[in-house]
């Protein structure tokens, strides 16, 4: 009997009555109920979400407090005395959990401003950022009540443009208001902690109706999702003025269905801003008792019919495809002598012979390819021994035949007609020199054994004394190379000698592909990328003919080179020059020796419109800091 027969009858009865009974179940019993205990759990996450607020800002009243009455502040406060201030308060907002304070006098001048980094560090603003003119430090200062209750509100920071969620209260001198303490939380910080109270995703409007935050995780559409999380200003002054949760509406992400209702943020009396909970509509699972009896009613003979029929039913696959499963693990795991040893009539023994099959010709590829590697490998050695023993080897009769050719153009200095061939024969020793040195340094690189010197470099410098290196030939070419931003880069701690090999070799490759009066350019910065540590990055961008993204990888192997060989220039700085496509090779090399990264971005290639192309190197700061 055929395996279809096997299952698919059967199955296909059950699953149509099983079918049946679950749409009645969902239509009947679940629906109405799952909407409404959807918007009650909607209306307890708003509530929650209030409550966390004024939970943040028991602790902002605590913190200014703390910093309002610390001894000689008020006194420094109402001298407009900055160090005195500073000496009083930066000891206590170290031990604070404060991500900002500002400390204004009575006339809002900002005698104290700092901001808490991502890593935990504070900064301290020293110029005037305007803080001192926001809405709720205004109200106490313009207050002659001393017992002016904390204001609070949602605004953007003026150094940082972040937006936090602020609480101010009055410093008091003798009984009388003389400045004002402004503690603020990070708004992207208080949303997660938010959620996890309210065990809802948090929306926060902004008094335009646009969403300044939220801990919607929405890739790579965030932009234009937001804005579709929008509200007209009309609603937002609505919502703000009302005294509960006003259920909004259902929308889709990534798949997902979400409802949300909306709300004031308010603490005490104030309103300050129009929040959303969203909730995902599968969150609700009905917990009623009346309900689980029926499902246990209903899908309990629904179950033991299931039972009964797929034990029998079971038996007849199961087993064999038991075995077919053991068999392919085994497989997996490397063991190509394994078969399945099914024998069977249906579909199963029909899958277990050709599976067996295709694994004795896996087996037998897999030997082959096994030998082919190893023949390769061996290749590979005997390429890579015999470029070092050739280099090694040329290196002493040119270094000869490089002073010989030096000498003799010295001596036909009153020759001129002599002079270009000395010159050339000179120019070409150099030329196989510079090929013998950059095969020893690809032998180097392959077996492992290219030694580092790291010492303190300063980037700027090894640039130009890449620079120095091809201003002859940038002057012939008519080609501008720019340089930004290394003044600002920290020092590292590399090999000099193979830093400049490394820059020498990417600049020469720019240059090579970079049509007359093009332009090269060099950028410096300094990275910091989260699971990352701190990193240089120097980036050489060309406008030349730029390069195919199936060739951005391999480009890095030795002696890979695009296009034809044969139509290359002969000179190494002309235009589409040749060489021994060794340059980028040496440049990986070394970028890994250092611990760094190395890579390339081009559009593609072009040689009538020249996208360009930029090579990104990135080598670790932290070794400049390496004893």
């Amino acid at each position: 009997m055929s395996i279809r027969f096997k299952v698919i009858l059967p199955y296909l009865l059950l699953t149509l009555l099983v079918a049946i009974i679950g749409v009645y179940v969902v239509t009947r019993l679940v629906a109405s109920s799952l909407n409404e205990r959807l918007t009650n759990q909607l209306l307890e996450s708003g509530r929650v979400v209030s409550d966390g607020v004024v939970r943040q800002e028991i602790k902002h009243v605590e913190t200014a407090r703390i910093v309002a009455y610390t001894s000689g502040v008020a006194d420094a406060v109402q001298q407009a005395d900055r160090e005195a201030v500073r000496v009083l308060v930066l000891p206590a907002v170290v031990g604070l959990d404060a991500e900002n304070l500002i400390l204004v006098d009575l006339q809002g001048q900002e005698l104290f401003h700092v901001i808490k980094q991502n890593d935990g560090s504070l900064i301290e603003i020293t110029s005037p950022a305007g803080a001192g003119s926001l809405y709720i430090i205004q109200t106490i200062l313009n207050s002659s009540d001393p017992q002016i209750p904390p204001q609070r509100g949602v605004g953007q920071n003026p150094v940082n443009q972040k937006y936090y969620y602020y609480t101010a209260i009055s410093v008091l001198q003798n009984g009388h208001i003389v400045g004002a303490v402004l503690i603020g939380t990070p708004v992207d910080t208080l949303l997660p902690y938010l959620k996890n109270v309210s065990l809802a995703d948090v929306i926060l409007y902004g008094r335009d109706g646009c969403v300044i935050s939220t801990t919607l995780g929405v890739s790579s559409l965030e932009a234009e999702f937001l804005a579709s999380l929008a509200i007209p200003v009309e609603d937002y002054d609505q919502i703000i003025v009302t005294d509960g949760i006003v259920k909004g509406e259902n929308f889709k992400v990534e798949n997902r269905w979400y409802s949300l209702a909306r709300g004031p943020l308010m603490v005490g009396s104030d309103r300050l801003a129009v929040f959303a909970v969203v909730l995902p509509m599968d969150y609700v699972i009905q917990p009623g008792s009346a309900s689980r009896d029926s499902y246990i009613a209903i899908f309990g003979g629904a179950m033991v019919a299931t039972v009964v029929i797929g034990f029998a039913v079971s038996r007849l696959i199961i087993n064999p495809l038991t075995s077919l499963v053991r068999t392919s693990q085994a497989i997996s795991r490397g063991d190509l002598d394994r078969r399945s040893g099914i024998v069977s009539k249906d579909e199963i023994g029909d899958l277990a012979v050709n599976f067996d099959n295709m694994t004795e010709t896996l087996q037998q590829r897999n030997a082959e390819l096994q030998r082919m590697c190893n023949y390769l490998e061996q290749m590979d050695r005997t390429k890579v021994r015999f470029i070092e023993i050739s280099a090694h080897e040329l290196r002493t009769p040119l270094t000869v035949a490089k002073a010989y050719s030096q000498m003799v153009h010295a001596k036909t200095t009153d020759k001129p007609e002599v002079q270009p061939m000395t010159k050339g024969l000179v120019e070409g020793i150099e030329r196989m020199i510079e090929i013998v040195n950059s095969m020893l340094d690809v032998s180097k690189i392959d077996s492992k054994t290219l030694e580092v010197h790291p010492d303190q470099v300063v980037l700027r410098s090894i640039i130009s004394q890449v620079q120095m290196t091809f201003q002859a030939a940038l002057k012939e070419r008519k080609l501008a190379l720019i340089v930004i931003g290394l003044d600002d880069v920290p020092t590292i701690k590399t090999d000099p000698d193979l830093t400049y090999k490394l820059f020498y070799h990417l600049v020469m490759n720019a240059i090579k592909y970079t049509p007359d009066g093009g332009r090269i350019t060099i950028h410096g910065r300094k990275v910091e990328e989260p699971g990352h540590a701190p990193e240089v990055e120097i980036t050489v961008q060309d406008t030349g003919i730029g390069i195919d993204k199936e060739y951005q990888e391999v480009i890095f192997e030795k002696f890979f080179q695009i296009g034809e060989v044969m139509l290359h220039s002969s000179g190494k700085t002309k235009f589409k020059g040749g060489g021994p496509g060794l340059g980028l090779s040496i440049a990986k090399g070394i970028v890994v020796a250092h611990g760094g990264r190395i890579w390339v971005e081009s559009p593609g290639h072009d040689e009538s419109n020249y996208p360009g192309s930029k090579f990104f190197v990135r080598l670790p700061v932290a070794r400049s800091q390496d004893g």
